[in-house]
């Protein structure tokens, strides 16, 4: 488990980051802990009611909902602050195809470095020199 995967051989729930180029889309933020990022990418703030869709069948799959829901999801408001930033990419969601993998992002590392799930984690320091540099449709290459 772990590790990277080619896009076409991602799935749900593999750990696997997927490979390939994704355009960025947007970027959310906890407003409790942050000031609104400096970035040519729009930011939105979070609440705790904010949740991505992993049901592979619904039609809300890999797409932002409120909570709560009856359905499977990624809560984004976490205490553990991984997700304090969250970059928004292109991945399987034009449209998201069942089962090819959801909620994969960029988002804030972890103090004790832990392993993602599939998402692109960068250390604090690195995102905030990051941010002023991004912008909508800029393409992300995601590649060993």
């Amino acid at each position: 488990m772990g590790g990277t995967a080619p896009l076409v051989n991602g799935r749900e729930g593999d750990r696997k980051t997927p490979l390939g180029e994704y355009a960025l889309r947007f970027g959310l933020y906890r407003a409790d802990r942050l000031p609104a990022p400096r970035s040519n990418l729009p930011f939105r703030p979070l609440r705790e009611n904010d949740g991505w869709c992993d049901e592979s069948g619904d039609p809300a799959y890999n797409r932002f909902i409120r909570l709560p829901s009856d359905l499977s999801h990624e809560k984004l408001w976490r205490e553990d602050g991984a997700y304090d930033i969250i970059l928004v990419i292109s991945h399987n969601d034009s449209p998201p195809v069942p089962n090819m993998g959801s909620a994969v992002f960029i988002h804030v590392a972890q103090a004790d470095d832990r392993k993602t799930m599939g998402c692109i984690a960068l250390p604090p320091e690195q995102m905030v020199r990051l941010l002023p540099r991004l912008q909508v449709g800029q393409h992300v290459h995601i590649s060993r």
